[in-house]
């Protein structure tokens, strides 16, 4: 088969489409011919040696969806032939709380979906939602889930309340505004860019504020009266410390990245306004499974960026760094 080998880091052109050996399932096992796979910032940083215990050479990518070609012994026969979307967690564990030691990531160092055909543990196969396209259930699984975690399990949000999306654009912030919205919030986002304000409005989002502007968290004041109820972001920094100023008492703030560094967070803001503040990243099974049910339900779409073919993977790799995009960056395989 075909794939994506990354054998040295530094640099995107390092991306290169190779031959290998196809995947043979083991007991348990199911082998997946992919028609999609999506782009994650995991992918990104792996190359440019900023994520840890990397090895190689890899095949990167954890998100897929495709057709199952074969299974293993003591896997139902029936997933044959059946689309499917692939979970892209391993060994989680039984808490729904906290993930256990041993989980990990597909793609690096297990081989991940950049290729024609991927091994997985059977378990990890969940049939693709009907209404979506290969492309579409390719773009939710990482993104989709932390973003579902955030909202649904950690923020509980419910109707009627305001949450504000930190950086909409980025890929689990897409899916976190289409979350909230579809639950019955208010949604609200910030950006640098006034452009991708506008698109945000077909997530479901009322307004938003440019983050560049000094004032942005007076603007989503006003714009939300008064403040949210629930913030979700993923930048740390001055975005978490304006957070903690604007949020409205007894809010929620659930953040799953810190692209711009650590916060100084107000303490006396936090307890006399009775702020709880939560980490989160990716989700169980559990979550998974309910966030493709919710995502069926509501028959809601990712915002897909661009699509590129798999051989593209490098200039698709580029185009991620580049920070421009609004949605998932996707690799169609033929």
């Amino acid at each position: 088969m075909k794939a994506i080998v990354l054998h040295e880091l530094g640099a995107a052109e390092n991306l290169k489409l190779e031959e290998v050996p196809d995947p043979q399932p083991g007991a348990g096992e199911a082998i997946v011919r992919l028609k999609a796979a999506a782009l994650n910032h995991r992918d990104v940083f792996i190359w440019q040696k900023l994520y840890p215990n990397i090895k190689l050479p890899a095949i990167l990518g954890s998100d897929g969806a495709g057709v199952v070609a074969s299974v293993g012994e003591g896997v139902d026969q029936s997933w044959v032939g059946r689309e499917v979307v692939i979970e892209p967690g391993l060994e989680w564990g039984p808490s729904d709380e906290i993930q256990s030691k041993s989980y990990r990531i597909l793609g690096m160092p297990e081989d991940g979906t950049y290729a024609e055909m991927i091994k997985i543990p059977a378990v990890n196969l969940h049939a693709k939602p009907a209404h979506l396209t290969f492309e579409e259930a390719a773009a939710a699984p990482l993104c989709g889930l932390t973003a579902y975690r955030s909202v649904v399990t950690r923020a509980q949000v419910k109707a009627g309340e305001t949450v504000l999306v930190t950086g909409i654009g980025g890929g689990v912030a897409t899916f976190a505004a289409q979350i909230a919205n579809s639950l019955g919030a208010r949604v609200f986002v910030t950006s640098g860019s006034d452009e991708k304000l506008e698109r945000a409005k077909a997530l479901g989002a009322e307004g938003g504020a440019n983050y560049k502007n000094a004032d942005w968290g007076k603007a989503i004041t006003e714009l939300t009266g008064g403040g949210p109820n629930v913030v979700i972001d993923s930048a740390g920094g001055d975005a978490l410390e304006t957070a903690v100023r604007i949020i409205k008492p007894a809010g929620r703030i659930v953040f799953y990245g810190a692209t711009t560094g650590l916060a100084k967070i107000d303490l006396y803001r936090c307890f006399f306004k009775q702020l709880t503040l939560m980490g989160t990243t990716m989700g169980s099974p559990r979550e998974f499974a309910a966030f493709l049910k919710l995502y069926g339900e509501a028959k809601l779409h990712p915002a897909i960026d661009q699509v590129f073919p798999l051989a593209e993977a490098a200039a698709a790799h580029r185009r991620m760094n580049e920070g421009g995009q609004f949605g998932k960056i996707v690799l169609k395989i033929e």
